[in-house]
């Protein structure tokens, strides 16, 4: 099953009309994209995360709570970074 959905740029114009899309971050970075880009960008469906219950030292929890919201995306991120690192030297 999948969220995608698809919009023509009168739907795209629409929905900002009706205030439904918000516009880009004033601190937003701006990308220059090859030509051809969208003829060969490619729809892929994200990856579903898998729901787990952890325990978690209190200091570990603790810094990154103290960072602000998005602890969780923090905390996955870090375990993101250690299993590519961990890929790549496998290969090696």
């Amino acid at each position: 099953m999948t969220d995608i959905k698809t919009a023509s740029l009168d739907d795209i114009k629409a929905m900002i009309a009706r205030g439904e899309v918000l516009p880009p971050r004033k601190d937003a970075p701006e990308y220059d994209l090859p030509e051809g880009f969208w003829e060969k960008a490619v729809v892929q469906a994200p990856l579903v995360k898998s729901t787990i219950s952890m325990r978690i030292d209190p200091d570990i929890l603790e810094f990154f709570k103290s960072q602000g919201a998005g602890h969780l995306t923090r905390m996955h991120a870090v375990l993101r970074a250690y299993v590519d690192a961990q890929k790549a030297k496998q290969k090696r």
